[in-house]
């Protein structure tokens, strides 16, 4: 990669890598932080299927687990579907090397997916109900508290526009969930990390891609339509993806339609003033709002995540503030995980 490169090229390379590692290890301890995702005590299942995403997962909590102010376990787990052609040795030989508890459940869901779904059709659905009752007995098995998942931000702002799209529905992938079966707690640690850094960290990291051939890499084209959506919009303006992503987490119910979530049969004048209320007469405002604004500014994504005040400020605490933050017990505690984790 640094061949035909000068001494200066090489250095801003080694710059650029260095702040998109701290950039990702970041997001990932805010969202942990931020869902209380992580726990003490806890022992962590990372489903790695030989993908980027997971690989990137299983590699930032590795490095958390070191800085943390609590202690978690982690353990990789694979499913190996008995797909053919199967690099069967990759993984194995990779998480030995870099020293971490690991388990490969060897299981031929393979076999009956191509049996039950008819030749052209999309095999993911079935695929991935099998696959995730395999993984929440692993877990069982293994005496994991919690099962993390490689889906990043783009996942999350992808499922949230296929469901508006074609289901009719407001929902997404949330970062901490409880599974289907009611016994376990799943959660997605790069929820605030766009794909784009972790392609790059793949590429830096060297990681071992594998790549799913159990559909001959079957497009799903819908993910496939809204992807290139986002990735348009981000293009002419990061800050419009980032500012999506921000309104998941800043729902209004009384400024919807849903009946089930906001009481508006019973709906009465209360006389007294709520800034909140309804500005039935008021045009809305976009105006602050410009493009261009981000690239004038250098707004962060931490900012349009609504978490400059917290996490930014705190990150860039010097020592000495670091000092008093963890001597003073009425400090938010919330604040002294990030410091402590996110440490570099």
């Amino acid at each position: 990669m640094t061949a035909n490169k000068t001494p200066e090229q090489i250095e801003k390379l080694r710059q650029d890598n260095n702040k998109l590692s701290k950039r990702i290890i970041r997001e990932t301890a805010n969202a942990i932080v931020d869902y209380n995702m992580i726990e003490d005590g806890d022992k962590v299942m990372v489903c790695l299927s030989g993908g980027k995403d997971s690989y990137a997962l299983l590699d930032v909590l590795m490095t958390l687990q070191k800085r943390a102010p609590i202690k978690f376990e982690l353990v990789a787990v694979n499913l190996d579907q008995k797909q053919p052609g199967f690099p069967e040795e990759v993984l194995p030989n990779y998480l030995s090397s870099i020293g971490v508890p690991f388990h490969i459940e060897n299981q031929d869901t393979y076999s009956i997916v191509k049996r039950l779904i008819p030749e052209g059709k999309t095999t993911c659905s079935l695929c991935s109900r099998l696959r995730r009752g395999i993984l929440y007995r692993v877990a069982d098995e293994l005496g994991c508290t919690k099962i993390a998942l490689g889906h990043h931000r783009d996942d999350i702002l992808a499922t949230f526009f296929l469901n508006l799209f074609y289901a009719a529905k407001l929902k997404t992938m949330p970062p901490k969930l409880v599974s289907d079966d009611g016994k376990h707690t799943v959660i997605r640690p790069l929820a605030y990390v766009p794909e784009k850094d972790l392609i790059a960290y793949a590429e830096l990291k060297k990681f071992p891609i594998i790549p799913c051939n159990l559909c001959g890499s079957q497009e799903n084209l819908k993910r496939k339509e809204v992807g290139n959506m986002l990735r348009a919009w981000e293009k002419e303006s990061p800050k419009k993806v980032w500012n999506i992503f921000k309104s998941l987490a800043a729902v209004a119910p009384s400024h919807l339609m849903d009946k089930n979530l906001f009481d508006f049969v019973n709906l009465r004048p209360t006389g007294v003033a709520d800034e909140n209320g309804d500005k039935a007469f008021d045009a809305e405002d976009y105006s602050n709002y410009s493009p261009l604004e981000e690239e004038k500014t250098g707004t962060s994504h931490q900012a349009l995540l609504g978490q400059e005040d917290e996490h930014t400020s705190v990150l860039q605490a010097d020592a000495k503030d670091t000092s008093s933050t963890a001597d003073n017990p009425s400090k938010d505690t919330k604040y002294q995980k990030v410091i402590s984790i996110q440490k570099l």
